[in-house]
């Protein structure tokens, strides 16, 4: 057997592993359960690729997120690894060979959603595989403390019963909470965590409040150069930061995930060739992408928690050089921050009506649609229906949240063919069917394998093979389809909503008014954490992250934008916080004035406690009331 190491350099030409993941793979190899938490960028999916190539059988990979699914598999083929994802879009027969191919053709990687585990025919199947490994990605996800809860990987547990194989959890975020309830969520047979530390050497961490934030942006562009991100929060915004970028001649590209996928395709290649500097972008942007020389993240507005801000900042610096993250906002952000998440939860009314409508704009009787796919465009169901947009959208949200739905972005799904009938069957039919034979030889030439399964084709390709039109080739492929001699899928780069129950009368629509309560309260409580650590400005900010996620000890990183005011009081770190913490015990409860300060602390020389009273009042920790005296700002 090939060691780690060896595996390591064979597959993927590394000499040695980073931070943490040989320690990761060693646990799995233990048949320990492990629950991985390395940042953006670290290597996650190496942790459980690399045992899964040593050990007989094939790893499930439970993953949310279809492109990153996508993006693995074409990896790991290029590897000469056999590996498949089983995507929404895929019909019936697709699935059934895919599935197959997993128990009988010696695949070592199997992609799923957690949507799919709710399948019969998958359950089924699952029961047949050999398998060596369960990974779970994005693992937070099963956490309703977490950022981003899906029911749906709740029902993740349930395939622990029928293989006795390890589970490697992995996310680049979590709470100590969130950390504790993942392991109980998914049945750990004990507490197995592998981490390293959420303090990123590299980054220096700025925030700026800003009034005019556009102004600002060209400045912090032309001062720190290289390629960049810009997150908005809005698609609207997108287009108008891009737009403004260019008047000051700054090449940039907008992206968000209601355009075209080939566009953002496109888009995405461009920058990551450098052909432009800057990517302008929603949330949409940047899961999967491995770019090292990012040197700038700029967060133009508040983030809904201090878990997607790290993932995002995270995105710049992965060569280890010095790279910024930079969050620009001001009150009207704040405003906006909280009236947004009021917006998360419409009436029960409101919600019940968008389920009825949808129901009706696809055509689905009550009793009817478990686990069926439709292609779904809401700018197009809240035009028939004159629906708010928003309302509509957070509606959709919930019913997700509650898995009477799953909406999915548009993906890019090339064509796909397979060959029904035996080798004999075929070369009798081209005899009987001749002008049907040149198209077959083609297809036959140029693919080799859609005896085994679906295959990818380019239909543009063949045609140029066979002189034909495209569209005579696809009416071609869709009367041999007919004549059941081969399946054939056009390519699809639709938005999808699948109904993941049986569809009910929308006045039995069941949302707990006490759970969405409790959700509620939790976005809160994330976007209060985010809040405060925007209007800091006493403490490190490497520091306030790295207590958010439950790491103590945390010393100055010396270079975020609060370090850097501190140290030109030149006072160590130890002093100013004794000084800061004599001070604010001294005036917590009760204000007192300047020279009473100084007077009553004894142990510090007096232009240090001078220095650190200003720099405490210069970042609005401390203020003077009418009294002209000094009290602690909570």
């Amino acid at each position: 057997m090939l060691s780690p190491q060896e595996i390591l350099k064979q597959y993927w030409g590394y000499d040695s592993f980073r931070s943490k993941q040989e320690d990761a793979i060693h646990s799995i190899l233990d048949a320990k359960d492990t629950l991985t938490l390395l940042p953006t960028g670290g290597g996650k999916s190496i942790c459980f690729q690399v045992p899964a190539l040593m050990m007989e059988g094939i790893c499930v990979v439970i993953s949310p997120l279809i492109a990153l699914m996508n993006d693995q598999v074409t990896a790991l083929k290029a590897k000469n690894i056999r590996a498949l994802a089983i995507t929404s879009g895929m019909s019936f027969s697709e699935l059934d060979i895919a599935l197959d191919n997993c128990i009988y053709g010696n695949y070592k990687f199997l992609y799923l959603s957690p949507e799919r585990l709710e399948s019969d025919m998958v359950q089924q199947r699952l029961k047949k595989m050999n398998i060596n490994l369960l990974a779970v990605d994005e693992v937070h996800c099963i956490s309703e403390w977490g950022y981003n809860f899906r029911p749906s990987y709740l029902k993740i547990a349930e395939i622990r019963e029928i293989t006795t194989a390890p589970i490697i959890a992995l996310t680049a975020t979590a709470t100590p909470l969130v950390v504790k309830d993942i392991q109980e969520k998914l049945k750990f047979d004990n507490e197995n965590v592998i981490s390293t530390s959420f303090y990123r050497d590299e980054l220096s961490y700025v925030v700026l409040k800003q009034d005019d934030k556009d102004s600002k942006l060209i400045q912090i562009l032309n001062r720190v150069k290289g390629t960049s991100i810009i997150y908005c929060r809005t698609r609207k915004e997108t287009k108008r930061i891009h737009l403004l970028l260019s008047e000051y001649g700054i090449t940039s590209h907008y992206y968000h995930a209601g355009l075209d996928v080939l566009e953002r395709a496109s888009k995405q290649k461009q920058w990551q060739l450098n052909h432009v500097r800057v990517m302008v972008a929603t949330n949409a942007f940047g899961m999967g992408i491995d770019k090292n020389d990012v040197r700038l993240v700029i967060h133009n507005h508040l983030p809904f928690t201090l878990e997607a801000y790290f993932q995002e900042a995270g995105r710049a610096g992965r060569d280890r050089k010095l790279a910024y993250s930079i969050l620009l906002y001001n009150d009207l952000d704040i405003h906006n921050l909280k009236k947004q998440i009021n917006d998360h939860y419409p009436e029960i009314e409101i919600v019940r009506n968008v389920y009825q409508q949808i129901a009706n704009f696809l055509g689905i009787a009550i009793g009817d649609g478990k686990h069926q796919e439709f292609p779904f465009h809401i700018n197009e169901f809240c035009e028939r229906y004159n629906l708010n947009q928003l309302q509509t959208y957070n509606a959709l949200k919930l019913l997700e949240k509650e898995d009477y739905i799953k909406l999915s972005e548009a993906i890019h799904q090339p064509s796909r063919l397979f060959i029904k009938v035996t080798h004999t069957e075929l070369y009798q039919f081209q005899i009987a069917n001749k002008q049907y034979d040149i198209l077959l030889k083609i297809l036959l030439r140029s693919y080799g394998s859609l005896f085994d399964n679906f295959t990818k084709i380019q239909e543009n390709i063949i045609a140029k093979r066979a002189q034909l039109s495209t569209q005579e080739v696809k009416d071609f492929l869709t009367n041999l389809k007919q004549m059941d001699i081969l399946d054939y899928i056009p390519q699809n780069s639709n938005p999808k909503l699948l109904m993941l129950k049986t569809r009910v009368d929308s006045k039995y629509i069941s949302l707990s008014k006490e759970t969405l309560e409790t959700r509620k309260a939790n976005e809160e409580a994330k976007a209060a954490s985010v809040i405060q650590y925007a209007s800091n400005q006493y403490q490190c900010r490497s520091h306030v992250l790295q207590n958010y996620f439950g790491e103590e000890d945390n010393k100055r990183c010396g270079k975020c934008d609060v370090c850097l005011e501190r140290n030109k009081l030149n006072i160590n770190d130890q002093e100013f916080e004794a000084i800061m913490l004599a001070i604010q015990n001294l005036i917590s409860q009760n204000p007192m004035h300047v020279d009473d300060i100084i007077i009553s602390i004894i142990e510090h020389r007096e232009d240090k406690m001078v220095s650190v009273l200003q720099f405490l009042s210069d970042n609005g920790q401390i203020a003077m009331n009418d009294e002209q005296k000094l009290y602690w700002i909570y």
